[in-house]
């Protein structure tokens, strides 16, 4: 253990990473408790930064956090794969369930590799048509989504229901109760919320994994484009693998997790992720990385060599994946405006076009709010839509002196908002349908609507009427101070229906 230092260090950093990664992502909640900013993991992400910034024609806030990291991927090469990445961590660790190391044949393995900087190409080519896709297949993004919708939810409800069930089972109340009253004020106080389209985000996740068990790192080396970007910036990093006086025993090529190592015992610099396994597998102890400035001749000229140019095969198919960008990007344009005017976005956000475009589908917002309110979107607002945030009033509404979500959005498609200027963005604007409505269809007294709304100035008014005898007070909705903020629908008594609906809005989102 003492001989594979480098390997210790190596996994005591990807454990200390991803539990940063999570703890962020754990204490961004109803208040803001983490000493680190939620967003700090997407602003160092250049797939992310790029692509929504390519999109939009803008550079994103913290991009100075994005150039750093490509400065020390040029210094160190692929280190955030090995070192950094959540997603490579779970992917490590899953494939430590078994000790089998299988490897792809050579030839099929160069091939499948190369699918990566496709989907890569992709991503930049979309990204030049105005649609930023980046979202889809961010490992980041996605271990995100995976922390927010699935494993915090579970955690707290697995570890509140057992210590609840020991304390009655054990009667255990005065050494425990006080101890999980401690906890409610911390980690458990995150509420174990129900998430729409959880159950896929756990299974696209599950198969990331679950690959890992059959080829080594497979989602590393054939799918992930964050990958395949440090793979780019990393044929210019100055460190270099060594291997003066190699006896061609092979058993660096066998244990190489990337296959990045060659039959030749040579290596495939963009493939290596820095995992050291290599160092411990040599029987000389010869192998090592340090810090080598070629001749910038003969680096021109080995490239030159090694490069075979674009095939036919790749000019066609980048030619269908830009037509097929020109094609879906006028869809996008067009489609929104009639898809998307019941989808109800959170406070503030960017006008439809620019928040699907800056909207990395990271979850933090709906992770971060109190009410449980924000949730992803199906296929509601079509494909383009899928994951980003709505407020479905039914489930929980948007609390009036919460600003959360801006503060938590890696790329302000919802901006960062004071709370008070927050409280005068317009979400939406209710309805009343009268023939649900308790008081105006039943003539019942119910002012539950009412008695909730937030608005100083009551958006919703009450009007005495006379009917049969008989004294109601009917509501109705003042137009000019309603922000949808949706709690009256989330209070309304009337069921399975209720008796308020909001209506989302596309213009004018400022109360006068």
């Amino acid at each position: 253990m003492i001989k594979k230092k480098l390997i210790c260090i190596r996994r005591f950093t990807q454990s200390i990473f991803l539990f940063v990664f999570i703890y962020i992502l754990w204490s961004a909640t109803y208040p803001l408790r983490s000493f680190l900013a939620p967003e700090i993991f997407f602003k160092i992400n250049p797939l992310i930064v790029f692509s929504a910034g390519l999109a939009e024609r803008l550079i994103l806030k913290g991009a100075v956090l994005t150039v750093s990291m490509i400065m020390f991927t040029l210094i160190l090469g692929r280190f955030f794969c090995g070192w950094m990445c959540p997603v490579g961590t779970m992917i490590d660790i899953a494939g430590g369930l078994t000790k089998t190391k299988k490897s792809l044949p050579l030839m099929i393995n160069n091939r499948l590799k190369n699918f990566k900087f496709y989907i890569l190409l992709s991503i930049a080519l979309l990204s030049l048509w105005g649609i930023q896709a980046a979202w889809a297949l961010d490992p980041v993004v996605i271990m995100a989504r995976f922390i927010s919708f699935n494993f915090i939810p579970a955690a707290t409800f697995i570890m509140e229901e057992a210590l609840i069930s020991l304390i009655k089972f054990f009667n255990l109340y005065t050494p425990l109760l006080d101890f999980y009253r401690m906890l409610k004020g911390s980690i458990l106080g995150v509420k174990a919320h129900y998430f729409s389209n959880a159950g896929i985000i756990f299974f696209i996740f599950l198969s990331i994994c679950s690959l890992s068990l059959l080829i080594r790192r497979f989602w590393c080396r054939i799918l992930c484009p964050l990958g395949a970007l440090y793979a780019v910036l990393t044929r210019f990093s100055w460190l270099e693998r060594i291997t003066s006086g190699c006896i061609f025993c092979t058993k660096c090529k066998v244990d190489c997790r990337m296959q990045a190592i060659r039959p030749d015992i040579s290596y495939d610099k963009p493939e290596c992720i820095l995992c050291m396994d290599c160092i411990y597998s040599c029987p000389k102890s010869i192998t090592k990385f340090c810090f080598i400035r070629k001749d910038e001749s003969k680096v021109k000229s080995k490239n030159l060599n090694k490069q075979k140019g674009i095939s036919r095969r790749d000019f066609l198919l980048l030619g269908v994946i830009a037509t097929s960008a020109f094609f879906f990007r006028f869809r996008h344009k067009n489609d929104n405006i009639l898809k998307n005017s019941f989808i109800i976005r959170p406070p503030g956000a960017l006008e439809e076009n620019k928040f699907l475009n800056r909207c990395v589908r990271c979850g933090n917002c709906m992770k971060v709010c109190p009410t449980n309110g924000l949730q992803p979107v199906s296929l509601e607002s079509g494909l383009s839509g899928l994951w980003t945030p709505q407020l479905v009033p039914e489930i929980g509404y948007c609390e009036y002196n919460c600003n959360l979500c801006g503060n938590v959005c890696p790329t302000d498609a919802i901006p960062r908002l004071e709370v008070k200027k927050k409280q005068k963005m317009r979400l939406g604007l209710a309805k009343i349908n009268r023939n649900l409505c308790l008081p105006w269809k039943k003539k019942k007294e119910c002012i539950v609507c009412e008695e909730h709304c937030p608005i100083p100035d009551k958006a919703i008014k009450l009007k005495k009427e006379r009917i049969e005898g008989k004294t109601v007070l009917r509501p109705y909705i003042d137009m000019e101070l309603c922000n949808g903020c949706g709690i009256c629908v989330t209070k309304c008594p009337t069921r399975p229906l209720r008796s308020i609906k909001i209506f989302a809005i596309r213009t004018d989102r400022t109360l006068q």
